[in-house]
């Protein structure tokens, strides 16, 4: 799709080639690196100045939407994977278990600090350097 095709396509638009649209990201399952499903993208966090991707919210845990804990993913971590029509992360549910994440209603949990604990965690490379 060109700069000028995607100019004056449909706002309804949902997916390309190469684009998504981040209503289609929600929701979509994620794996493990043997396949199995470990969780949900709950939402993706864009950065604001340069539009960036920066960090995909995994939904893992609880029953029906309830209890269920928020684990920020840098983007860079996900890799889409069409035979399973999810993300494959390198990740194991017991690494997860271990890594940082936040109350849904902890709306200071997104400072500098926690970002590079979570970037630290999963020894990639910071969005923004």
């Amino acid at each position: 799709m060109t700069y000028d095709d995607a100019r004056t396509a449909s706002a309804d638009l949902k997916e390309t080639h190469d684009l998504i649209a981040s209503d289609k990201v929600e929701g979509t399952k994620v794996y493990d690196p043997h396949g199995e499903h470990i969780g949900s993208i709950e939402r993706i966090l864009v950065e604001k100045r340069s539009g960036k991707v920066s960090y995909a919210v995994l939904s893992f845990g609880g029953f029906l939407g309830i209890g269920h804990d928020h684990y920020p993913l840098p983007w860079s971590k996900l890799n889409y994977d069409e035979n399973l029509g999810g993300y494959r992360v390198d990740i194991t549910k017991e690494q997860l278990e271990g890594a940082p994440r936040y109350e849904r209603e902890d709306e200071g949990y997104w400072t500098a600090e926690n970002g590079r604990r979570v970037y630290d965690y999963y020894g990639v490379t910071p969005y923004w350097i």
